[in-house]
């Protein structure tokens, strides 16, 4: 198998920020010892912010959703070699307008090798089909109104983590560390994941 080396990393607003940093951390580690290119991929190219889209998310009107990332790419620009899929979860895959995001993951899906979920980053996978007939898990708190979502995923409770042909699910968001490191000794060896893990 080819190591993959073309990761493209799905934002969208409320995503939850270690679904996104954690895995990046390990691939920035993987970085400098083999080649690797990121693409930070939103619908436009404006700033994505956690903070929660609707106030009921944000009850007590917190100013701590400052993490902002500047994609890269919009969906219509977006690398055509792109090898990885990363999808983060957080409040926002539950929000009723991400269409064009659903629309770019069942359109990217067929074009890459492999696709990773963290978290509630299977609700937005499972939204755009492209879970269905896969072994698939996600986050434990949110298990009872995602897994209702889509009766075509086979659906895994007790999983950390999962690997059904080219996609990769994890469940809670430390978990996501966890899939990216096997992911990486998958492809690029066990000692390298113990070496990024250390």
């Amino acid at each position: 198998m080819t190591a993959p080396t073309k990761w493209g990393i799905l934002l969208y607003r409320a995503y939850t920020p270690l679904d996104v940093f954690g895995p990046i951390a390990a691939l920035e580690v993987l970085g400098r010892q083999y080649h690797t290119d990121m693409s930070f991929i939103a619908e436009t190219l404006d700033p994505v912010t956690t903070r929660p889209q609707m106030a009921a998310m944000n009850k007590l009107n917190s100013t701590t959703f400052v993490e902002k990332l500047i994609p890269t790419y919009t969906f219509n620009t977006a690398p055509s070699d792109l090898e990885v899929l990363l999808i983060p979860g957080g409040a926002g895959s539950r929000a009723p307008d991400l269409n064009s995001t659903l629309a770019f993951v069942k359109e990217t899906f067929p074009k890459i090798k492999y696709l990773i979920t963290v978290c509630t980053g299977s609700l937005v996978a499972s939204r755009a089909g492209v879970l269905d007939g896969k072994r698939a898990t996600t986050n434990k708190m949110a298990w009872a109104s995602v897994v209702p979502t889509n009766p075509k995923v086979y659906w895994v409770p007790h999983a950390r983590w999962t690997a059904d042909g080219n996609i990769w699910t994890s469940s809670g968001v430390s978990a996501g560390i966890d899939a990216t490191l096997a992911f990486i000794a998958c492809f690029y060896g066990q000692d390298m994941a113990e070496y990024i893990a250390k």
